[in-house]
């Protein structure tokens, strides 16, 4: 009677034991995906937000200002510069307009780059654009390149010894900067640009027009602000 028994417990046995195989993967398997959830909270970077620079006191402390609806807008032309906390970036693909809105106690508004429009000289308007579209023209007037002793040995070496800077054949290249000049640029930029969405007022900020043109050749500026309270346009200093 034993022997007859021994082969139905024996495959029982092994019934139990793929069982229990299937069941320490599984939890080998979870127990993985747990830990490596663990050590990545976030699989995608959050975008970048820009922050805004601190709003003055009124807007009397600002050149223009003007009310729309209950709100009050503030701003100041600051041409191809890009006022920053640390000190002035410059472009010269933009045009830059420091500005900033006012309300009453409690207020809050959704806040575009968007809402802002631009005149230079009575022509074409220019709408504003967020910090982004800037980066890529942004330089420092207070970084100086690297001279290429190379680069200039080579020109003496094909010159005679004698250079010609004044050959509009061979411009000279534009020198390449550093990127993590770049990224401190992109990042000062970021902390002063007019920050987007639902916000409590008081907020200030820069926003950006595109504009090559010289700024000696900028005669009248109007900046027009249209949000859900209102529209109104400043002029403001060239």
């Amino acid at each position: 009677m034993t022997g007859a028994r021994q082969p139905r417990d024996y495959a029982s046995f092994l019934a139990e034991m793929r069982h229990l195989t299937k069941f320490s993967i599984g939890v080998f398997i979870l127990a993985n995906c747990l830990c490596m959830h663990a050590q990545n909270p976030q699989s995608k970077e959050a975008p970048a937000e820009a922050k805004g620079l601190p709003a003055r006191a009124t807007p009397a402390d600002y050149q223009f200002h003007a009310q729309a609806g209950s709100v009050t807008v503030a701003a100041e032309f600051a041409g191809h510069s890009v006022p920053t906390m640390q000190a002035p970036l410059a472009t010269d693909d933009y045009v830059v307009v420091e500005t900033a809105l006012f309300g009453g106690p409690g207020a809050r508004i959704t806040l575009s780059a968007g809402d802002f429009s631009l005149r230079i000289n009575g022509k074409k308007v220019l709408q504003g654009e967020s910090f982004g579209a800037v980066l890529a023209s942004l330089n420092d007037p207070e970084w100086e390149p690297p001279e290429k002793a190379e680069s200039k040995s080579k020109s003496s070496l094909s010159t005679g010894g004698q250079g010609n800077p004044n050959d509009i054949n061979t411009p000279p290249s534009k020198p390449k900067v550093p990127i993590e000049l770049q990224r401190a640029m992109a990042h000062r930029v970021q902390q002063a640009s007019l920050p987007e969405g639902d916000r409590a007022l008081p907020q200030a900020g820069l926003v950006f027009f595109p504009y090559r043109g010289k700024i000696q050749g900028v005669h009248s500026v109007e900046l027009t602000y249209t949000g859900s309270d209102g529209k109104v346009t400043l002029k403001l200093q060239p």
